[in-house]
């Protein structure tokens, strides 16, 4: 049907975001297809490879699964801050995804991740890493005929230390900035494989490299937090937006960053 319809058609997940810009006639699509009977599109799997998540799986559907607590505890933690009960009840991760809000949470989880997005077009299947989906501002590497079908996480360590922190003027709002992290410690006590994912403070969800190499190989002192959340601060490039001036939100990055990697420190105290 995507292929019949030369662009003209709109994919319809949970309906969260598309209808309201419909309603504001930001968006006039010839056709909708309808992908809520679809039910190879839902689902969670956990195994050995990792954790895979049907495009149509309901946020709702991710918070009530207790596996993902110790399996994906990055995507249990951000799932708390989106949106509100209603809209998790009928939202999807492959409606967000696709629809690629900077400032939405689960694209940084993903990057932060180094989840594989699995997709399905005219031309078979192909798996993208999450690093190379988001292009820009509401803007993926999805053809006009391709269909966002599962998010793929790699095993998760049960030794992994992990933060998630944001701010927004209200919970359930899109966060300001936010910040989605990981690292493990090595037998020396130092931090190794540090993943830092921003959110909301750019135009396409990232990781902060340079913060990132500020930690590994350092012990997690106080020094270093403060290094790494005022390189964090830099690196964030930032705009000037309605909500919230470009320096104000780069300070907030490095303030975050530094709550977090502090919330993960104390979860090696309790290791």
């Amino acid at each position: 049907m995507l292929m019949e319809a030369d662009g003209e058609a709109k994919l319809l997940a949970g309906g969260q975001t598309l209808l309201p810009v419909m309603a504001f006639r930001l968006a006039a699509p010839a056709i909708l297809i309808d992908l809520s009977g679809v039910q190879e599109l839902k689902g969670i799997s956990i195994d050995d490879t990792g954790v895979r998540i049907g495009a149509m799986t309901t946020w709702r559907d991710i918070e009530d699964d207790q596996r993902l607590r110790t399996a994906a505890p990055l995507v249990s933690a951000a799932i708390e801050h989106i949106a509100h009960y209603q809209i998790r009840n009928r939202g999807t991760i492959g409606g967000s995804l696709s629809h690629a809000d900077p400032a939405a949470e689960m694209p940084g989880v993903v990057v932060a991740c180094d989840a594989c997005l699995e997709i399905v077009g005219s031309n078979g299947m192909r798996s993208v890493p999450a690093n190379e989906f988001f292009l820009g501002p509401l803007t993926t590497c999805l053809s006009a005929d391709e269909v966002l079908t599962a998010v793929r996480f790699p095993p998760w360590p049960a030794t992994r230390l992990w933060a998630f922190e944001e701010f927004a003027q209200r919970r359930g709002d899109f966060a300001y900035a936010g910040i989605a992290l990981f690292h493990e410690t090595g037998a020396t006590g130092l931090v190794e494989n540090a993943h830092i994912g921003l959110i909301g403070a750019t135009s396409v969800p990232r990781r902060l490299g340079v913060a990132e190499a500020a930690l590994n190989g350092r012990r997690l002192d106080g020094e270093t937090i403060a290094a790494a959340a005022q390189l964090a601060s830099s690196e964030a490039d930032a705009e000037d937006d309605i909500h919230a001036s470009a320096a104000y939100r780069k300070a907030l990055v490095g303030t975050l960053l530094e709550r977090a990697l502090k919330a993960a420190a104390e979860r090696a105290e309790a290791l």
